[in-house]
C-alpha cells in the first residue's frame, strides 16, 4: 500500500503540473487534509484560484500548523469547510468559485472513505458547474477488495478501526469498470491507472522491486 500511496501523489503532481500547462484557472482540492500543493506548486500563485474543501475539524488543524509554519494563512489558498456526506460541494460558490472557468478538482484518498450517495452528488457537481475542459483526478479501490472474501490486510485493519476512528472503508468501484461509470456521470476521457501502470512508470532502476498494491488505481477523467 504504501507503494501506491507514493506513486499517487507522485502521478497528481504530475497530472497537476500537466493541467497547469495547460491553463486551468481553478484548481479544487477536495479532502484536502494536509495536501501542501497550493504551497509547493510556485505557478499556481497569482494564475490559478485555489480552493481547499475539507471537513471543518480537519481544516481548523491544518491551518493551525499552516500558521506555525508560515506565520499567518498563505494568501494563495481559500479554505472552504464541508462535510462531504452532510453538504454539497454548493458552498464552494460563497467561497468565490466561478463555474464558468477551467477547473481541475484533485481527490485523493478520500472517495473510498464516503458513501455512493456523496460520490455522486459530488461528480455531478463537478460536470454541472465547472467550464470547457475541465477534469478530475482521483484514487479508487477495486470493489472486490472490500468483500471478506478478498480482503486485504490493510482493508481489513482499517474496517476493524472504524469504530475508533469513524472512518471505513465503505465505497468502491468495480475492476474495469471506472470507464463505464465515468462515462454514464457526463465524463469523457477517461485515463485510468492501475498499480501495474503505475509501478511501470515510476518503480524503476533500484526501486523496480518496490511493491504496489493490486487493488487501488487512479483515473482522471474531463467534462463532456
Amino acid at each position: 500500500m504504501i507503494g501506491f500511496l507514493v506513486a499517487r501523489c507522485r502521478y497528481m503532481d504530475d497530472y497537476l503540473q500537466k493541467c497547469i500547462e495547460d491553463g486551468i484557472q481553478q484548481l479544487v482540492i477536495l479532502g484536502a487534509g494536509l495536501d501542501s500543493r497550493a504551497y509547493r506548486f510556485e505557478q499556481l500563485v497569482g494564475h490559478v484560484k485555489v480552493f481547499e474543501v475539507d471537513h471543518p475539524a480537519t481544516q481548523l488543524v491544518k491551518q493551525d500548523k499552516l500558521r506555525k509554519i508560515f506565520g499567518s494563512l498563505p494568501e494563495q489558498a481559500t479554505y472552504v469547510p464541508v462535510d462531504f456526506n452532510e453538504e454539497t460541494l454548493q458552498k464552494l460558490f460563497e467561497y468565490g468559485y466561478d463555474r464558468k472557468l477551467k477547473t481541475l478538482f484533485i481527490w485523493e484518498g478520500v472517495v473510498h472513505y464516503l458513501t455512493a450517495e456523496a460520490v455522486d452528488r459530488t461528480l455531478d457537481f463537478v460536470v454541472k458547474n465547472s467550464g470547457s475542459e475541465s477534469s478530475i483526478v482521483f484514487d479508487y479501490i477495486f470493489l472486490s477488495a472490500l468483500t471478506a472474501n478478498h480482503q486485504r490486510r490493510e482493508v481489513e485493519r482499517m474496517q476493524r478501526a472504524r469504530r475508533f476512528t469513524g472512518e471505513g472503508l465503505t465505497f468502491g468501484i468495480e475492476e474495469g469498470k471506472v470507464e463505464e461509470f465515468l462515462s454514464r456521470r457526463g465524463f469523457t476521457h477517461i485515463h485510468n491507472m492501475t498499480g501495474a501502470d503505475l509501478k511501470k512508470m515510476y518503480f524503476t532502476g533500484i526501486n523496480q522491486s518496490r511493491a504496489v498494491a493490486p487493488v487501488y488505481a487512479i483515473v482522471s477523467a474531463t467534462v463532456k
